[in-house]
């Protein structure tokens, strides 16, 4: 079973793997680089959901008809900047969408605002893309706080300056596993890992082409 990531980050297409070995579904996340690398997409929406469609979407127009897409649409929601940067997390510091600036630009706004006023969370939106229209959509959020500084060499983007509720260590310092268990995209991927299974029960009661059999 193939869905092609409608992404050109390839942490993102690791991350993904990972979530789907974990999960126990024979699911193969095929990064959009080898299908001739992902399309420009202009996140203009204003929505993650409306970010991850248009991905989903241009990624699909170059791949076969039965072909099923997923896409991610993910950012930080600090409480301090009204849910900022929120859905523009991607290119907080400027349209080139250089991760490192982001992440020193989330810093130096935030420096000097006290413990109680960092509170933050995590949003994912998951949208599968597939033929005739079809569409799925899955989101999962983590609330915690933002450090002072990053902390920790895992993970990207916004990870090092992130610590979850209950934890002392920022996502940067977690293991993978760990980190996947609760984090907003870990949440996001369980929903459409249960949705795949459902899914592909039915497809298999049904004696269809489609997810179960490797129709994709």
């Amino acid at each position: 079973m193939k869905l092609y990531l409608a992404s050109g980050n390839a942490h993102k297409a690791v991350e993904m793997n990972a979530l789907s070995a974990a999960s126990r579904l024979t699911v193969e996340i095929v990064s959009a680089k080898a299908v001739g690398g992902m399309p420009p997409v202009e996140e203009d929406t204003g929505t993650f959901i409306g970010n991850a469609r248009k991905k989903a979407l241009a990624l699909r127009a170059k791949l076969p008809g039965d072909a099923w897409v997923l896409a991610d649409d993910s950012g930080v929601c600090v409480d301090e900047l009204g849910g900022g940067p929120g859905v523009e997390s991607a290119y907080f510091a400027g349209p080139q969408g250089d991760s490192a600036a982001n992440l020193r630009k989330l810093v130096d706004v935030m420096r000097g605002v006290p413990a109680e006023r960092r509170g933050a969370c995590f949003l994912c939106v998951l949208l599968l893309a597939g033929p005739g229209g079809a569409e799925q959509v899955f989101e999962g959020r983590c609330t915690g706080r933002l450090l002072d500084e990053p902390r920790g060499g895992a993970g990207f983007g916004y990870d090092p300056l992130f610590v979850p509720d209950g934890l002392t260590q920022s996502y940067a310092e977690l293991d993978d596993e760990v980190k996947n268990s609760f984090s907003h995209r870990g949440r996001a991927w369980k929903q459409l890992a249960d949705w795949l299974r459902t899914f592909s029960q039915q497809v298999g009661t049904d004696g269809k082409q489609g997810l179960a059999n490797g129709g994709v």
